[in-house]
């Protein structure tokens, strides 16, 4: 499977997880409902490695790559739930969505070449994907734009270092392990965060079976772009997975039967076709 798959299918999980983050979201708090994403996915990746690859031994440096990956994607949702939280949706979508050109950034760093076409077909997912968000937000009063855009911004930094991180870790020993390692590493840390914060771990008994798949897509999506380091364009898993944004407002209009405007639609094609350009 091409890296460009690996990303649409990470897309297609993470749209459907943030789905369900719409009933999640009414009545769990952000921290109670991300640990147990967290460890519903957890138990998942360790049954993976259990059952197909076995726990083999991962070098010093795939091993801090990872642990670093996990902390990096912490960052990102918290990041972005609290981002999210403050709106508008506007402001935050093409911010957190602007983490591809990140992704890319970094593969030229490491000796990949893209070319200008290419990176023309990747702002264009940046831009469709803004259309079809922001056309979405029909709130009227936010709290300042700083905190917001920092939040944004520091979303955007999270994915696009989890995504890298745990790619190059992938190069140096097995894919299952790696997301394996820095889900485990991000756990302690929230729950850190929950003691701290004197926050409540437990999301209620009434939540947690959809909390549960919310977890095993969130693993499978994250398998699946950390899988594509070593693959050739292995950054264009980062680069499709940003659409998942987009799908979770189609996935709405085909479930939720929510309406789409014109220019949402529009949006669609703009993002499709600059996944179609790089599928070439």
């Amino acid at each position: 499977m091409s890296a460009l798959a690996l990303g649409l299918l990470a897309a297609l999980c993470w749209g459907f997880h943030d789905l369900a983050v719409r009933y999640v979201s009414q009545s769990v708090s952000v921290i109670a409902a991300l640990m147990a994403v967290l460890v519903a996915g957890a138990l998942l990746q360790f049954g993976l490695v259990a059952i197909w690859v076995g726990f083999a031994t991962m070098s010093a440096k795939a091993v801090s790559y990872a642990v670093v990956a996990g902390g990096f994607y912490l960052l990102a949702g918290l990041s972005m739930y609290a981002a999210f939280q403050r709106g508008p949706v506007r402001l935050v979508a093409p911010l957190v969505a602007s983490y591809p050109v990140l992704s890319v950034s970094l593969a030229i760093w490491r000796g990949s070449e893209v070319s200008i076409w290419h990176w023309l077909a990747i702002i264009a997912i940046g831009v469709g994907v803004s259309i079809v968000s922001t056309q979405s937000d029909d709130s009227t009063e936010y709290p300042a734009a700083g905190p917001t855009i920092a939040f944004s911004i520091l979303a955007a930094i999270g994915f696009a270092a989890t995504f890298a991180l745990g790619q190059y870790a992938a190069e140096l020993g097995d894919e299952f392990t790696v997301s394996l390692i820095g889900r485990l590493t991000a756990i302690p840390v929230l729950a850190a965060i929950a003691v701290a914060s004197r926050k409540s771990l437990w999301p209620g008994t009434r939540a947690l079976p959809l909390l549960c798949l919310m977890g095993a897509l969130d693993a499978v999506a994250i398998l699946c772009v950390v899988s594509a380091g070593g693959l050739p364009n292995a950054q264009y898993a980062s680069v499709a997975a940003s659409i998942f944004g987009l799908l979770t407002v189609v996935l709405a209009w085909a479930i939720l039967r929510e309406e789409m405007a014109f220019v949402q639609w529009l949006g669609c094609i703009i993002a499709f076709a600059g996944i179609g350009y790089l599928a070439i």
